[in-house]
């Protein structure tokens, strides 16, 4: 039986990570061996901050939530005003919140109204 060769596959594997490598510095980006190294990290860093990305939006929108909450009524803060929403029974999520706290602000205004009567009661 004669010899197979694997130049072909060997060929298209190394294309891909050439490829994935494509604008990295020095050897990173033309040396097979240097950047199969530099794109494993670089999909682990990817792997790491597609989680941290969703963290880092919560907290984004939990601050913008404060300060609009507070811009309506200095004595109010954050968790007060959610646990007034939960008291209301408004089930918004952080994302919407903050997104009609800086784009509606009436609407927000009302909300916050809301949650302080919930608060009171």
């Amino acid at each position: 039986m004669s010899r197979t060769k694997g130049g072909v596959v060997t060929h298209a594997r190394h294309k891909k990570v050439i490829k994935a490598a494509k604008g990295y510095y020095g050897r990173r980006k033309n040396t097979f061996k240097v950047a199969r190294q530099a794109v494993d990290k670089a999909n682990q860093y990817a792997t790491r901050d597609r989680k941290n990305r969703k963290r880092n939006f919560r907290a984004l929108w939990i601050q913008r939530i404060n300060a609009a909450v507070r811009s309506h009524d200095e004595a109010l803060t954050y968790s007060r005003f959610i646990n007034g929403l939960s008291l209301a029974g408004i089930e918004v999520d952080r994302k919407v919140l903050a997104d009609l706290a800086v784009n509606e602000p009436a609407s927000f205004g009302a909300i916050v109204k809301q949650a302080q009567d919930a608060l009171a009661a």
